[in-house]
């Protein structure tokens, strides 16, 4: 075929007119309609980020008056008494410490036994029972859990081995494990759900057991998931507000004591009980900027959690 021919047949009616850069093109409309939608996209995205930025200014601002001001004598002294003029902060970190610390004693094994129990042996009609109720107990009100580890957990557990029958940090710190149990099994069992089945197949192929395969295989294929999981755990239990505030049995004082049973006040909970009287810390010293400044130390306590987690987990993250 000649190439005027070929030029015939292309052009003919009865064949399909080329492209052009026309067709190419997208509908006019519907190009304005992604613009906008991206539009929105863009402005919400630097809404949340100039709202996280005042947050942060706000913070840095008022605890930079509190610490060119204080009397750094007092930030290391007997007790948290902020309308004193006594700052002692590491009453309040002790406190939180020991609070995260008992927590995690509890949620882990709890967390991740149940984790376990439903990727690898619960059935299906199990696993679709006991998941919705685990997701149940993470929607209870964390002021909830505040009552009953004040009214339950602390006369009948905590005053079992102590004569402290009333709030203690050991009832609070059980309090928050109970609350953050959902989240480390919910993310644990996701991350050994995303375990391959071949290496679950391949483990049972050379006659290993269900719980050969279960520790050796799985758990540490999933590893950094779990370790992930802990992590949140711990900045979720660091960072309750509620739970400690009702249960840990200080007020808005607090003597520094590293004893579990005793009253004591965590960063959130010194936070929450000094602000519940804004209108009358106004004006007394540096007692309202004092809430900025511990505030301060629990972001920065946050921070350098997660980087240091985020690092972890990637180093030991396993990809497949």
């Amino acid at each position: 075929m000649t190439t005027t021919q070929q030029v015939q047949h292309v052009n003919s009616p009865e064949t399909k007119q080329p492209f052009t850069v026309e067709d190419l093109q997208m509908n006019p409309a519907r190009s304005n309609r992604q613009k906008a939608i991206a539009g929105v996209f863009a402005v919400t995205a630097v809404t949340s980020i100039a709202i996280s930025g005042l947050i942060l200014w706000t913070l840095l601002a008022e605890a930079w008056v509190f610490m060119v001001n204080v009397d750094w004598a007092s930030v290391w002294d007997i007790g948290w008494f902020p309308r004193r003029g006594i700052y002692d902060i590491k009453t309040l970190i002790v406190a939180s410490l020991i609070t995260t610390g008992i927590a995690m004693m509890v949620a882990t094994p709890l967390g991740l036994g149940a984790a376990i129990y439903l990727s690898e042996y619960a059935h299906p009609r199990v696993r679709s029972v006991i998941k919705p109720v685990l997701e149940v107990l993470a929607g209870i009100p964390s002021v909830v859990l505040g009552f009953f580890a004040l009214l339950w957990i602390a006369p009948n557990v905590v005053g079992s081995f102590s004569a402290n029958d009333a709030g203690s940090l050991a009832a609070a710190g059980i309090g928050v494990g109970i609350l953050t149990i959902p989240l480390i099994t919910s993310v644990s069992e996701d991350a050994m759900a995303a375990v391959p089945s071949s290496l679950r197949e391949a483990s049972q192929g050379l006659g290993a057991r269900k719980s050969a395969t279960t520790l050796r295989v799985v758990l540490p294929a999933a590893i950094s998931g779990i370790v992930a999981s802990l992590i949140i755990a711990v900045s979720r239990a660091i960072g309750e507000t509620m739970v400690v505030y009702i249960a840990g049995g200080a007020a808005q004082t607090a003597i520094y004591t590293d004893f579990p049973t005793e009253k004591g006040l965590t960063m959130t909970a010194a936070m929450a009980s000094q602000g519940s009287g804004t209108d009358n810390v106004v004006g007394e010293g540096l007692t309202f900027q004092s809430l900025y400044f511990v505030g301060l130390v629990l972001f920065v306590f946050t921070l350098g959690l997660n980087v240091i987690a985020s690092r972890f987990v990637n180093r030991i993250q396993e990809k497949y």
